[in-house]
Order: structure tokens, then sequence, then C-alpha cells
């Protein structure tokens, strides 16, 4: 049976949008995010602890004082962890992906409900919807929207959609026909008898169905995090990308933490707007016996008078979430505040230059915003001019790929390291593996596998199609796609135990100072010849920022300087990169001058 072109349809069909509908995607994407920056500044404005209270308080009133004392303590625990703006960007990007899904998932219920027509054409679109994995709706997210919070948005809006309609469309149909019957015999309008009878008696199963949209928003935070989303998802996929345990168990129980609260305050609100919740709630109540002190509410006034005081004192005291940037050196403030963001890929080279960079224009006076990154979003970011630069592309080979297809929209600045080289490798104690030509024949001494880092790395795309088909070692092995930390660990596991491994690995890497490992010869030259290690920029960015670009354009690193920063970043610790740089810079006092030099008329101008 011939092909079916699905995909390059599909392909058509967004480049046709794109084409003629730009317009519309940037003015959502202005929407959204103007919803979001507004939910977030007003979120992360007060003290957290006061806030904390704000939110117990509601818990308290809804649900009783129990529930009040776990919800302070578990956002009390969210601050203490240092993860309170995170966690106030996901609430942020959950409370917009919400109300966009509910101005579209309510009224699409009820026109369902009323219409057995729309609800046989769209239930199938629903199933759609629902059954899609959700990773998918990224692509057209980014194509569309570019990196950052709005496709994450976006994607969890399509994703979180159809148990609001559904649950919109169960509610209203399950209200007893002849109450509506009744309603109309008294001469009531269709449309009275929908906002009188038919929604309040349907308000426990819509809030049901609210309470599953933000469910499904939670859930997708972490996908929207390897967009750039930010928030706990980010956090999440920082620790998914370091293999860092500790970050990721903080980061979860704060979702957890959030979901929890969310849960339980959504389904106590169906209780109070439903006049069948609230008389089921005095019955239980008037039932209960024995000691009610955790059980307590307060009335609605006192709620409401707790809430107002501690939201006068919170904005009384003037205190702002948001961690500090560095401090401007003195005298070198030629940056003035103005905002840089830079991209990287979790590879060591990548994460050293970034954190060196952020850390020498925040001392130069801007404000400066790294994220991580895969590399399909990050060059997609960049070529739309979401990000502004990146220090870590591996030209003319490795990035091959991303720069055929963005270089009319980026800027290269040049190598600042090379040359560099990708090979596999194994431990030394492997004694008889010396060349890619010894691996044919020996899978079962490898269990069949190479360890792979990133999929979407230019490296990973030369193994696959190139090595394995040179070396005839199709079939025989199977290269395990992950993460650079997750091939380090299992490096690590395996060195330790004296195992056979093999592993995708480049030079420069601080592995080859910590093992004793063998690059495996290229004797046919499959991988090529080595890369540069580049940065790149936004269209545009030099002319921006001529400063900054003159600075990237001349900065170079030396093999010495590149594996003792990473090296100094490994003893610092996961989680700690810019305290890192800060102490290297330390350690070589004439670098940051060397690198982003400030004139002396710059800094009579800057001291003004």
């Amino acid at each position: 049976m011939p092909r079916l072109p699905l995909g390059e349809w599909v392909d058509t069909g967004v480049d046709w949008l794109q084409a003629h509908l730009s317009w519309l995607f940037d003015a959502i994407s202005s929407l959204v995010t103007g919803m979001y920056d507004g939910i977030d500044a007003a979120l992360s404005a007060p003290e957290p602890l006061l806030f904390a209270g704000i939110l117990a308080v509601v818990a308290w009133w809804l649900r009783g004082l129990l529930a009040g004392v776990l919800a302070f303590a578990g956002l009390a625990l969210i601050d203490s962890i240092e993860l309170w703006n995170d966690a106030m960007s996901t609430l942020s990007l959950v409370l917009v992906a919400t109300i966009v899904t509910l101005v579209i998932a309510v009224p699409l219920g009820i026109w369902a409900s009323r219409s057995r027509t729309v609800s046989a054409v769209i239930r199938p679109v629903l199933d759609f919807m629902q059954t899609m994995p959700a990773m998918v709706y990224l692509i057209p997210g980014i194509i569309f929207f570019g990196v950052g919070v709005v496709p994450g948005i976006i994607a969890t809006i399509v994703f979180a959609l159809p148990p609001g309609v559904r649950m919109t469309e169960l509610g209203i149909r399950q209200v007893d026909g002849e109450l509506v019957e009744a309603a109309e015999a008294f001469g009531t309008t269709p449309r009275n008898t929908l906002l009188r009878v038919q929604l309040p008696l349907a308000l426990p199963t819509i809030m049901a169905g609210i309470n599953q949209v933000i469910m499904l928003g939670l859930s997708m935070v972490v996908i929207a995090g390897m967009v750039g989303g930010g928030g706990l998802g980010g956090a999440v996929y920082r620790a998914i990308g370091n293999v860092d345990i500790g970050l990721g168990f903080e980061a979860g129980i704060s979702i957890v933490v959030l979901a929890m609260y969310l849960d339980r305050i959504t389904g106590a609100l169906g209780r109070q707007v439903s006049p069948l919740g609230r008389r089921a709630a005095a019955k239980a109540a008037a039932l209960t016996g024995g000691l009610k002190i955790w059980s307590h509410r307060p009335r609605p006034t006192v709620a409401v008078v707790g809430v107002v005081v501690l939201a006068l004192v919170a904005g009384g005291m003037g205190v702002f979430g948001g961690a500090g940037r560095s401090t401007t050196a003195a005298g070198k403030d030629v940056g003035h505040g103005e905002k840089i963001s830079m991209g990287y890929i979790p590879w060591d080279e990548g994460i050293a230059s970034t954190f060196l960079w952020k850390e020498l224009l925040e001392q130069r006076g801007f404000e400066v915003d790294a994220k991580q990154y895969e590399a399909g979003a990050l060059y997609t970011g960049m070529a739309n001019g979401q990000i502004d630069v990146q220090t870590d592309s591996w030209l003319p080979v490795t990035h091959a790929t991303y720069w055929k297809k963005y270089q009319d929209r980026l800027e290269d600045m040049g190598a600042w390291y090379g040359p560099t080289s990708l090979e596999l490798t194994v431990p030394s104690y492997m004694k008889d593996i010396d060349s890619l030509d010894d691996l044919k024949g020996n899978a079962g001494r490898f269990k069949g596998r190479v360890i792979g880092i990133e999929p979407s790395a230019g490296m990973m795309g030369i193994l696959k199609d190139k090595i394995l088909k040179e070396y005839g070692l199709e079939g025989e092995y199977k290269i395990v796609d992950g993460s650079t930390p997750g091939m380090l660990a299992e490096l690590k596991r395996a060195y330790a135990k004296k195992e056979p491994i093999v592993v995708t690995l480049w030079s420069p890497h601080w592995a080859y100072s910590s093992y004793d490992l063998k690059k495996l010869d290229d004797p046919k030259g499959a991988w090529g010849k080595g890369d540069g290690v580049h940065t790149l920029a936004r269209k545009g960015f030099s002319d921006d920022n001529p400063r900054v670009g003159e600075w990237m354009k001349n900065f170079r690193m030396t093999e010495k300087q590149l594996t003792g920063l990473e090296a100094k970043i490994q003893e610092t610790g996961k989680g700690k990169e810019q305290e890192a740089v800060r102490a290297w810079l330390k350690e070589n006092p004439d670098a940051a001058d060397t690198w982003a030099p400030v004139t002396e008329a710059e800094e009579r101008a800057a001291a003004r």
C-alpha cells in the first residue's frame, strides 16, 4: 500500500496558517501574555508568608480550621525551599489556562446540551483532543507562538478543554426534565430556564469539570517547562536534565501542594455555590457530633475581613517577591537594566558559558534571564526573536540541521572555543576495544546498547544516521536516548563496577579528567572534522546591543579556562552555577575585564 503523505499535508497546512494568520497568532500571544503577566505580578507581589496566610484563610472559610492550617503549612514549605516565585508562576499559568478554557468550554457545553446535533459533532473532536499525547500540542504551539509561557498555556487549554465541555453538558442534561417542563409551563423563557433552573442545579457537576480542568492544567506544567514555560515545570525539567533528585523532589512536592489546595478549594467552592450542595453540607453538619474545633468555619464576613486585613498588611509592607540579581560592578553600569534573554542546552560547556555571561552581563548592569531548552525549541525561539543569544552552537557539523533551517534568521558571532571532537568512548579497562571497528560483533558485552544523550542533539543524529551505517553496527546496537547527566550517571555506575559500557562523549569534557577513558578511533572519519563552539544570536541582536555584541564576538576561552570553570561548577553543586562562576571569577580576576571591558568614558558616563 502506498504511503499516505499525511505529515506533508499537515506541514503544508501549517505553512499556510503561518503565512496568512500570523496577525491572529500575534494577537492571541499578546492577550495571553498580558493576562499571565498581570496575574503573575499580582500573585508575586505580596510577601510569601502573608499571601500564604490569605490563601489559608480562604481554605479555613471553605473547608474548616484544619484545612486552613494544612494549607498554610504546605505553602510555607514551598517558601522554605525557595520555590515560591516558581509556584506563583505555575499558579498563574494554571489560572490563565483555566479562565480561557472555561470561557470556551462552558458556552460550548451549554450549546451541546441544547442540541443533539452539536453534541454529536463535537464528541469525536473532544475524544481526539483528550487522547492525543499532550506533548504533541507543544509542536504547533512552538511553531505558531514561539517559546515561553504562551505555547505552554495554549497546549494546556487544548488538553484541558474536553472535560470542561463534557461536564457542563452532562450537568445540564442531568437536570430533572419535569423541573424544566414546570418552569416552561409557568411561562419562563428558555434563557431564564437555563439561568435560574438548569445552571444552578448543574453547578456541582460543572464545578467537578472545573476541578478536572485545573488538575489537567497542573499536569501540563512540566511539559510546558520544556519550551521555556518556567515555574515549577521548568524546575522539574531542569531536575530531569541534570538528574537532580533533590530539586526534582522539591519541585514535585510543591506541585502536589498546589494541586491538593486547588482540588480541595474548588470542591468546597462547588458545594458553597450550589443550593443542593449547601443543603447537603448543612445536613451533614447537623448530624456530626463530638469535637468540632478542626471543622470550625468562620462566617463569610469574618473570612472576608481576615483576607482584606492580610492583603492590606501585605501591600503596606511593600515587600515584593523575586530573587535579586547580581550586584553591578561599581562604575560599570553600562546596561542600565536592559533585559537580555539567554537559552542553553544542558551540556557542560553550554551551562558554564551561559552562566559566565549571565554573571558578566549582570556585573555590567544588564538584567539577564537564562533558561534551559531542548535544542529544537532553543533554535526556534531564537529564530522567532524570543531568545536573544546562546553560546553553545556546535558548527559546522553537529548543529548543521538547525543552522541550515534557521541561518537566515540568526547571527553567528563566531567560535569562542575549538576545535572540538565527537566520539564514542569506553573505559580504559576495555583493553581490546580501541576503535569503532572493534564494536562490531561485541554487542553482547555492551548489552547491545550505546548510551546516548538528548535525542535532539546533533551528534545523536550523526550517530544514528551515519556512524552505525559506516561501521555496520545497525541492528546490532540500540542507541539509548536520554540526557547528558543521565549518560554521565550511567557511566559513573558502570565505571565503579568495572562493567563494559560505551557512551557518547565529546572533547573538551571534564569526564576525561575524572575517569580513565578511551576515545574510540574513527578510521573512516565518519564523525567529520571538529566543530567550533559558536555564539549565536537572533537576527539584529548586535544592532540592538552593540556593546554586548562586540564583547561576545571577541570572546575566547582556552581549554584550561573552560575545563577549570566546568570543574568549579561540578564542585559547587547542582543549582549553584552562578555561585560557582563568581568563585571562579575571583580566582581569575582579569577575566571579566578581558571579556567584557568597559572604557573610561563608559565608566564616567555610568557614574553620572
